[in-house]
């Protein structure tokens, strides 16, 4: 749980953690990605398509440029993306 100012919280817990910070849930992902402190994404994309759910950056409010660092392909068909922020 994250009690306080969220970036003063995040910004601790990403200094104070040598790996990294590994978060899952839609909206928290998006309070982080519109405060800019997600560095990078391993996203697993899997060859299902359920037509419903929730989408994992939903009401974003801008596009955000992503550069692909490796793939990983399982024999499940699924595909774990490393992808990180654009240098601008």
């Amino acid at each position: 749980m994250v009690e306080g100012d969220l970036r003063e919280a995040v910004e601790a817990l990403k200094t104070g953690t040598e790996r990294g910070i590994l978060v899952g849930a839609p909206k928290l992902s998006i309070a982080l990605e519109e405060l800019g402190l997600i560095d990078e994404y391993r996203i697993v994309v899997h060859p299902v398509i359920s037509g419903r759910g929730p989408t994992l950056f939903s009401g974003l409010s801008s596009a955000r440029q992503l550069e692909l660092v490796t793939t990983q392909r399982f024999e499940s068909g699924a595909q774990a993306l490393h992808l990180r922020r654009r240098s601008v």
